[in-house]
Formats: structure tokens, sequence, C-alpha cells
């Protein structure tokens, strides 16, 4: 099945490169929804030794300790999502509206949700990105508005930093504590895997929809006899 199939990718991903894969899941997370969820809570799992054969390496060697595994993981993924929240930061802040104008129908950010995040940025300030850093779904999509209104980057960097290490440590201490019946808890919720899916597919639909409209209207625009 196509869901199982994804689950069983990122799972894969996480269990044959452990840290790294969490890092790099994690970074993509903060411009583009990754299933960060999944990702913490399985990476937590796994440094509760929840999987046979499977643990967690740092620099070639082995970390024994599963207390220290899941420290290690859990800080992998505050400091992925980090480094992934300041290139978004960057891309708005050097990009600009102009790009969001011409390729935020692509991440779902179109002009009047950019309206709509800089009255709620100008009214919350440094909660806006505090709150939202532990928001689902919202959480990736802070970035790249935070440095289009040119949000002081050490204060965005900060906000980012707290905001990721509660959900990364959160959602890791869930799989901790689950530990070897990760499998029976995952199976359990399997209708995640749906909703995740369905959610790609409603977006994808609606941006095709979007684009058909567009290329519409481009062509009446265009033509002279209109």
């Amino acid at each position: 099945m196509p869901v199982a199939g994804l689950t069983s990718s990122l799972t894969s991903l996480i269990g044959n490169h452990g840290i790294y894969a969490v890092f790099g899941l994690m970074a993509i997370d903060a411009v583009l929804p990754a299933a960060s969820e999944l990702v913490m809570v399985y990476a937590g799992a796994l440094a509760a030794g929840a999987f046979t054969g499977q643990h967690v390496e740092l620099l070639g060697s082995r970390i024994s300790s599963h207390a220290w595994a899941f420290v290690a993981m859990a800080l992998a993924g505050s400091l992925g999502y980090l480094v992934g929240s300041i290139a978004g930061w960057g891309i708005g802040l050097y990009g600009g509206r102009p790009l969001l104008e011409r390729h935020g129908r692509w991440l779902h950010l179109t002009p009047q949700k950019l309206d709509r995040a800089e009255r709620w940025f100008d009214r919350w300030d440094d909660l806006a990105v505090l709150i939202g850093r532990v928001t689902p779904v919202i959480r990736s999509f802070i970035s790249i508005p935070a440095g289009i209104f040119r949000m002081p980057f050490w204060r965005y960097t900060v906000l980012t930093l707290i905001g990721s290490a509660i959900w990364a440590f959160a959602l890791a201490g869930v799989g901790y504590g689950v530990g070897s019946s990760y499998e029976r808890f995952h199976r359990d919720f399997r209708f995640v895997d749906y909703a995740i899916l369905a959610a790609i597919i409603g977006l994808a639909a609606y941006l095709v929809v979007r684009w058909r409209r567009s290329s519409r209207l481009s062509n009446r625009a265009s033509d002279p006899a209109s």
C-alpha cells in the first residue's frame, strides 16, 4: 500500500541512518511538512532499543545508553529543524514577497494567506514563532514568512530552537515511552497515515486546480479577441 510504503521508507531511513536521517528529515520539515511526528516518535522508540538489531550511532560509535541515545536523537531533531528554519528564514529575507507571489502556491502560501500571516506576526510578534513551532502543520509554514517580515535573526533563532526542542523532545519521549510496544502502537494508529495521505492528495488536487485556472485566465488575458 502507498501509505505503508511511505511509512516504511521513513522508518527504514531512520533505522539505517539514525541521527543523520532524523537531522535531515527535520530540516526539511522546517519548510515543507515531512511527517515530523512519525520521525521523532520512531526515533524515540529506536533510542529505547525497541527494534532488534538497530541502535543509535554517532560518528561510527554505538551509543550504549538508551537515555543518551534518546538525548542524541531529540537533539538531532531539534538542531535539524533549526538549520532548516534558518534556511527558510533566509529564503524569505532575500526572496521577499515577489518570491511567494510567483511560487507561493506550491507551498500553499497565497498572497491572501501571507497578508493574514503578516497581521498575525504584527499582533503576536515573538509568540507567533514560538506557538507556531509547536503547532502541527502550521509549524512548517512559519520560516519563510518570518524572513519576509524581517523578524530579527537572533530572536527568531532562539524562539525557533525553544519551540523545536519542545516538539522534538516531547515526541521522541512518546516513542521512548512506548518502547518495545511501538509496532502495536503504530498499527493501532494507522489511520494517521491515511489522514496524511489524504491531506497530500487534497493539497495536490488544490494546486492542480489553481494552476489550470491561472493558465486559463492568462490565456484569456493574452487573447487579443478578448
